[in-house]
């Protein structure tokens, strides 16, 4: 519910400060005193469209800070969790703000936030009921919800949704899989005849790296084997002068002298070693050259080897130590496409039965919604009436869609007739804001248990009607506000006099400005606010006591109907 409503700068409000209670509460006050702005302010605040209008003159900005109770409103919590704004506490604050070039701002739980975020939190929160943005009853897909609710459709429109997606996602990949399926033999084809060539090829992990290398080995073995009898020559097998020799010589010669002076010993150790070096590297020479072949047959093979796989590389468009672990993938998708003709025939089974799921429980939605249409018009119908519409009638009416989705197979709207002999029209095409309001009473009355959006407001409701018809409105808003917060702006003292909480409005004007002021009434100052609706040039004892009357009459029709 509407706990506080904080407004500075908007239109002719400077500074206003108000606290709201449960029930039905009413704003009164002279023609022209500006009941409709504490409604604008709200709508402004639930996301309606800003206007530099708003900001009162002279100001440099309009702002409006409203706080809800979101106990129970599991609707308003989930959205808040969904769009990472709740709080630990049910307690929920937006604000808005207008500067005097027309632009503004918006926040939920202080958090800054796009005015479409706020609108669609407004739209869980407040219906207005009169010519205003915020009226949930115009919107087609808001009437189907109101008859669904009627209906207690909740978890047969589950399964209308659950059985719609379901087979929405299996003919999605069955066409897919059909899609495929025209392309399959020819792709089955070419990976059987890639499967074969990576087959006949057999690389194994790492083999191209050790085919390199072989290559490249193979394909210089003169030059190594030459090279390697060059350098066994001169360290050790030469016919002349070899390293060795020279080596073993000066080996010689140095240790006889390193007796004579101790300090030549490092040197003469070197040297020696380098001998032992020189012996041990001829040695790594004759084994390697030993190893070395001139094999023409086996280069001929590695190299034709080598140029295989690189074209299956290049075929694959990838790198050559790739090409081991492409088999395998290649296999997988084979079997897959081998296989993909049953799976086909499965996604059709299951489309076929999903499709008869859905048929099954769109058409019991459709029942219940013709069942639940006529009974809410018939009950609709029955309070036209009293509320000063005798000659206006109400339907429901279904229209089934070209393509059923989701929400069932029908859409619906509400259509109405306000005089003997015209044709039903849409809802949102009455052209009186006050027939609006009361035919919009009327539904709320017969919908109360089951709607969801916690606060209403009424404004023209009681245009054009008065006596017992205006106190009939009177009952019914107060029999709304048995279930709901209603807030309903009032001409009429027969309406003021059902309510449960009263705010006056009026003008405060000095030298400089003119302002508009909302005070809570007390008892008897609300008594003296009914008289003064009551009409008279002054306020008399009978006028009084007229009010008292209608004030106490509004509180036991109320007990007598609870």
């Amino acid at each position: 519910m509407l706990r506080s409503i904080h407004i500075r700068d908007f239109a002719i409000v400077q500074a206003l400060e108000l606290d709201f209670e449960a029930g039905l509460t009413v704003l009164t006050g002279e023609t022209g005193a500006g009941k409709s702005i504490l409604l604008d302010a709200l709508g402004l605040a639930l996301g309606d469209r800003a206007d530099s209008a708003h900001v009162r003159a002279g100001a440099d900005r309009a702002e409006v800070n409203a706080e809800f109770d979101t106990t129970g409103l599991e609707a308003v919590q989930n959205w808040l969790t969904e769009q990472e704004l709740d709080e630990d506490e049910p307690e929920l604050r937006v604000r808005r703000t207008v500067g005097a070039d027309g632009r503004s701002r918006a926040w939920i739980n202080g958090r800054p936030v796009a005015i479409s975020a706020l609108r669609e939190l407004g739209e869980r929160l407040v219906d207005i009921h009169g010519q205003h943005a915020h009226q949930s009853l115009l919107r087609r897909e808001a009437q189907r919800d109101r008859v669904d609710e009627y209906a207690g459709a909740h978890e047969l429109r589950s399964r209308v949704a659950a059985a719609h997606r379901r087979e929405r996602e299996l003919a999605s990949e069955l066409a897919a899989l059909q899609q495929a399926d025209s392309d399959r033999e020819a792709r089955r084809e070419l990976l059987a005849y890639q499967v074969e060539e990576l087959e006949a090829l057999a690389l194994e992990e790492g083999e191209p790296d050790r085919l390199e290398a072989e290559h490249e080995r193979l394909s210089h073995a003169r030059q190594l084997l030459e090279a390697c009898e060059r350098a066994i020559a001169v360290l050790h097998e030469g016919e002349e002068i070899t390293a060795a020799g020279l080596l073993g010589r000066t080996t010689s010669e140095l240790g006889s002298l390193r007796e004579v002076d101790a300090g030549l010993g490092p040197a003469a150790d070197l040297v020696e070693s380098a001998a032992v070096q020189i012996n041990e590297a001829t040695t790594e020479l004759r084994h390697y050259r030993d190893g070395l072949e001139l094999d023409p047959e086996r280069l001929a093979a590695v190299e034709q080897r080598l140029d295989t796989a690189h074209e299956l590389a290049r075929k694959h468009r990838c790198e050559l130590d790739e090409l081991p672990g492409l088999l395998p993938r290649l296999r997988e998708e084979l079997d897959g496409l081998d296989a993909s003709g049953d799976r086909l025939q499965r996604l059709e089974s299951e489309r076929a039965e999903a499709a008869a799921e859905y048929r099954e429980a769109a058409e019991a939605l459709t029942a219940a919604r013709k069942a639940a249409g006529e009974a809410l018009a018939e009950q609709v119908n029955g309070h036209l009436p009293e509320l000063g519409l005798a000659n206006a009638r109400f339907e429901v009416a279904l229209e089934p869609l070209e393509s059923p989705g989701a929400q069932g197979a029908e859409a619906v709207q509400f259509q109405v007739t306000t005089n003997p002999g015209q044709p039903l029209r849409p809802l949102q095409r009455v052209a009186s804001g006050g027939e609006l309001a009361r035919i919009s009473l009327a539904i709320q009355v017969v919908t109360a248990r089951n709607a969801a959006i916690p606060v209403l407001v009424f404004d023209e409701v009681d245009v054009g009607i008065g006596g017992g018809v205006a106190e009939m409105v009177g009952r019914r808003l107060r029999q709304l506000g048995e279930e709901y917060q209603v807030l309903c702006v009032t001409h009429q003292p027969q309406v003021a006099a059902q309510a449960h909480n009263h705010l006056q409005v009026a003008k405060a004007t000095d030298t400089d400005s003119v302002e508009t002021v909302i005070t809570p009434l007390d008892e008897a100052e609300r008594t003296r606010e009914v008289a003064r609706m009551l009409g008279g040039v002054e306020i008399t004892d009978q006028t009084l006591s007229h009010a008292e009357e209608m004030i106490r009459r509004g509180r036991e029709a109320a007990a007598a109907s609870a």
